[in-house]
């Protein structure tokens, strides 16, 4: 994948300084012990899984005064025990980003491993559509989740409510009925924001693409009823000249995804790349004086 330092939005920074302010809000007493000497730290990788985060991984240390040093690449397949950077600076400011940058690292680097195992079973099976994350993302920590899945080849699916206009259950009951739910949000969307409804039947599924939906959702359907569902709708509205996209979502995990794979579905999407996934292991270790 090309550099994805170029994605990222202008206030990405000024996430890495809160952060760093979160951890250090008044005296650092442990800096007061080690002190300013110029030293060098080296980041080891001591688990399997995909690198993920460099660029957050850099900008904590960069706004400390310190250079990092890569030795491996964003995206690479981690050999545990690996050298992964050195990084070069005072140690005070190496120890104050330390644990901030390890749990950065850790937790992109987590989802970008689960999302690129997710990826190796889409190819594998040669599934055509898309596999992609959800909104269910730590709060403040989102940016770094989403690039997370974007390293281990899967989509982001929308990155806020402002990203894509998705109906849910709630909506619906909210408002009354699929129908009214759609024409309201086509009346404030516009054009440019795509609509996508939560649907448990086939009937929900035709009343919300005959109101103008581009996008069903089929939640918590199981095995060959879903790409049953799937398969009708598809074939249905595309006699009647109306291309429309199918979802899938609820209970899908790394362990089952090859159940819902099929020419019907055109995305899939995993709330558990991002719930409960597990970190990489790093650690940071200041080289000893002699």
């Amino acid at each position: 994948m090309a550099n994805l330092n170029h994605l990222l939005p202008p206030n990405w920074k000024t996430k890495i300084t809160e952060w760093l302010q979160e951890d250090i809000p008044s005296f650092d007493y442990g800096g007061y012990v080690v002190g300013e000497e110029e030293t060098t730290a080296i980041l080891f990788g001591k688990s399997e899984g995909i690198v993920a985060g460099v660029p957050f991984f850099t900008e904590i240390f960069e706004q400390l005064g310190c250079r990092v040093e890569w030795h491996v690449k964003e995206g690479e397949v981690l050999k545990p025990i690996q050298t992964c950077a050195h990084v070069y600076g005072p140690v005070r400011q190496i120890l104050i980003g330390e644990r901030t940058a390890l749990n950065l690292i850790a937790r992109c680097s987590g989802i970008a491993s689960q999302a690129h195992r997710l990826t190796v079973l889409k190819e594998k099976n040669g599934f055509k559509g898309l596999v992609a994350g959800t909104r269910k993302t730590t709060p403040g920590f989102r940016l770094v989740e989403k690039y997370g899945m974007l390293v281990g080849g899967a989509d982001t699916h929308r990155m806020d409510l402002s990203s894509m206009i998705m109906l849910k259950d709630n909506h619906v009951w909210s408002t009354g009925s699929i129908t009214a739910a759609v024409e309201k949000a086509k009346a404030v969307g516009g054009f440019a924001l795509k609509i996508e409804v939560e649907c448990r039947s086939e009937d929900e599924a035709d009343e919300a693409i005959a109101a103008g939906a581009d996008i069903v959702m089929l939640d918590n359907f199981e095995g060959d009823a879903l790409k049953v569902a799937a398969a009708n709708i598809k074939q249905r509205w595309a006699a009647k000249g109306r291309q429309v996209l199918v979802e899938c979502s609820g209970g899908v995990t790394e362990k089952n995804i090859e159940q819902y794979f099929c020419d019907s579905i055109d995305i899939i999407s995993l709330g558990s790349m991002t719930q409960g996934v597990s970190f990489v292991d790093f650690s940071l270790k200041v080289q000893k004086t002699v």
